[in-house]
């Protein structure tokens, strides 16, 4: 388990999250879960920027994904993604992590594009709010 702060506007949040930055964990990600607790989520990270795109295939819970590029700054965000869709969410074409969380967080916080994400898994030199 580790930690990923979130700022805005809104203030600062911190959720406690799973880390997917391998193949399979990235596959795997939230699917076959019933539930999961409101200060929760999952982080993926990738190896570099790239094109992403998710889908909710067995996946149980509506989910926010938050899209995040190298610098941490939040880029795109999807707001309740439907359990079981297999409609594909793309999140951009420069993505280096996307943040999973309970469906309606966002809006419920008030977190938009342009809030800053803190997490060591973000290259530090790049990072606009480094650890």
């Amino acid at each position: 388990m580790s930690k990923v702060s979130v700022r805005g506007d809104f203030g600062e949040l911190q959720f406690n999250v799973e880390i997917a930055d391998t193949f399979d964990e990235r596959a795997q990600g939230l699917m076959h879960r019933a539930s999961m607790p409101r200060m929760a989520g999952m982080l993926f990270v990738y190896e570099t920027p790239q094109p992403v795109s998710f889908w909710m295939k067995n996946t149980l819970i509506p989910l926010d994904m938050l899209f995040v590029d190298v610098r941490g700054e939040v880029v795109r965000i999807h707001e309740n993604a439907v359990p079981g869709d297999l409609t594909a969410i793309p999140g951009g074409d420069n993505i280096f992590a996307v943040l999973e969380i309970n469906g309606g967080l966002s809006k419920d916080f008030g977190i938009r594009a342009g809030a800053q994400m803190r997490h060591k898994s973000f290259p530090q030199n790049h990072a606009i709010w480094p650890c």
